[in-house]
């Protein structure tokens, strides 16, 4: 009887190898044998993949930018002086202002005398000029420009401590769990650090957040007051994938650098912490993109809007919902490995009326193997208006004969 009026289970598992024929074919509700799935540690002949490179570098990561799963980490959360990676959180507030509408990139912000004296890599403003917000945003991320990242957080905030709040608020916010900032420039202080997997972290939201932002990262060059000066990104240069995102250097830090590239429908984050030298960082750097784009690939498993399951819904005016993702989900996961996914629904074992449409009711989680690769929310994809006095009775009384049956 329970059979007779039950038509979903708390745990669905689905053969990711269905899924990803983009849902051509119905969904399995079989769970694949512990054979057929892939392990992480224990590859299967011909998806053999070798240690990533040591690199000559303090710590480093390798992210895929789709779901921000570390692909490579060797102590990626080490607390290191990040030097003028810093400035990849000030661009970032000030573009969240820009795209809020808070401020506008037309604004034009005066150039006060503190923001004029700040020492190190410099855009060259002028005390008592006024510059617009737009440039000054390519001043802080081409040019490494500590007056303009101080005059952008004054405008802001009123001053760099009030600016340095929503630094880590910000960090709070975006999970980087090893993170404080002092100031916009990351100019030397004993409180101020962060880690390589915070600032892939960072980065990744820098893309997927403020995308109509995200090209300013990869202009070679910016002029200012008659000074041509070209970002200290050497990879831009070497590597037509590459496409941003920051360099960073003081002797407490070393060479830095948080780079991004793109290959197909592959997107990694590279961050590279502690080398010796302008070169290193350019070329370890490069070395990791290169092991993640050899050995790696992104797999699209469902398009938004898929419908995964049609779950039982009790005392509602219809007996089903369609379950699914609002958005794209994919994985980069090692080659030839993507047919060996496994994918599980998590449900709820009942589900109740009213539902919204797009209100989470579950996740679907993708592994390999025994382990999780990623989560997503599983939404019903229409509303359930709740059913009639009656219909909400007799779906009463369906639920209590069946839990005689558990």
């Amino acid at each position: 009887m329970k059979a007779l009026f039950t038509s979903s289970v708390s745990r669905l598992v689905i053969s990711a190898s269905l899924c990803l024929g983009l849902l051509s074919s119905p969904v399995s509700a079989q769970q694949p044998t512990p054979d057929s799935q892939m392990s992480a540690s224990n590859p299967e002949p011909g998806q053999l993949i070798p240690s990533p490179p040591d690199l000559a570098a303090s710590s480093w990561v390798l992210m895929d930018a789709s779901t921000g799963q570390l692909l490579v980490n060797h102590d990626g959360d080490q607390r290191l002086p990040p030097a003028s990676l810093t400035k990849m959180m000030t661009a970032y507030i000030v573009e969240q202002e820009i795209d809020g509408g808070s401020i506008s990139d037309t604004d034009m912000v005066s150039i006060s005398e503190n923001a004029w004296r700040t020492g190190g890599s410099r855009m060259f403003v002028r005390e008592g000029t006024q510059v617009s917000v737009e440039n000054l945003l390519r001043g802080v991320v081409v040019q490494s420009g500590n007056d303009a990242s101080v005059a952008l957080s004054e405008y802001v905030a009123g001053s760099e401590s009030a600016f340095a709040d929503l630094m880590n608020q910000q960090a709070q916010r975006l999970g980087m769990k090893n993170s404080h900032f002092m100031n916009p420039t990351g100019l030397p202080h004993d409180d101020h650090y962060s880690s390589a997997h915070d600032l892939a972290i960072l980065a990744r939201h820098i893309i997927t957040d403020f995308p109509d932002h995200y090209q300013v990262y990869s202009e070679k060059y910016f002029t200012y007051n008659d000074i041509r000066q070209p970002n200290r990104n050497r990879l831009l240069w070497r590597d037509p994938d590459v496409d941003g995102l920051k360099t960073g250097h003081t002797e407490a830090a070393g060479f830095c650098l948080v780079a991004s590239a793109k290959k197909q429908d592959t997107r990694l984050i590279a961050v590279v912490m502690g080398t010796n030298s302008d070169e290193a960082r350019a070329a370890e750097t490069q070395r990791l993109l290169n092991y993640g784009f050899r050995f790696f690939q992104t797999r699209k498993l469902y398009d938004a809007g898929s419908v995964l399951n049609e779950a039982r819904v009790w005392g509602g005016a219809s007996d089903t919902v369609r379950l699914g993702v609002q958005n794209e989900v994919s994985m980069t996961v090692p080659r030839g490995s993507a047919d060996n996914l496994t994918a599980r629904l998590n449900l709820p074992e009942t589900l109740h009326a009213p539902i919204k449409a797009g209100q989470q009711v579950g996740t679907l989680e993708i592994k390999s193997g025994n382990e999780v690769l990623g989560q997503e929310p599983l939404v019903a994809l229409e509303g359930v208006e709740e059913g009639g006095i009656f219909k909400r009775l007799w779906d009463s009384v369906v639920l209590f004969v069946t839990g005689l049956f558990d």
